[in-house]
């Protein structure tokens, strides 16, 4: 996972410049089928059809935070494309892009798919 300028400029204003930031309550785990530039933000984000982007809860231990619970997007009711891309937002629409990643295996969605996240399977690390 890599971090976006949004999430480096707002951790490094709040541990270093006592700047508030206040972490988003819900985080939203977002498709991509393209990156042009992921630490400006600069996706091209599946949309239409029956695609939304899905709440994702996290449990931190050490230097990693990870998924606590499985998260299944809705049945695609036409194709999304070749998903490449995962990002975490902090928004359900609009809102900020912060971290990105790009996917081990890519996968084709089509009519009638589910893309599913295993619980543990989202894995975001600092070090």
């Amino acid at each position: 996972m890599s971090f976006t300028n949004f999430l480096e400029t707002e951790i490094l204003d709040h541990v270093f410049a006592g700047a508030a930031y206040t972490a988003p309550s819900t985080k939203y785990v977002g498709l991509f089928t393209a990156i042009s530039d992921g630490e400006a933000g600069s996706v091209t984000e599946v949309s239409g059809d029956t695609y939304a982007r899905q709440a994702m809860a996290f449990t931190t231990s050490g230097d990693t935070t990870s998924n606590n619970a499985a998260v299944e997007f809705p049945t695609a009711g036409a194709s999304w494309g070749t998903i490449t891309h995962v990002g975490i937002f902090d928004a359900s629409t609009s809102g900020n892009l912060m971290v990105y990643a790009t996917l081990t295996t890519s996968k084709t969605i089509t009519t009638g798919d589910v893309f599913r996240v295993p619980s543990g399977d989202f894995d975001i690390t600092l070090n």
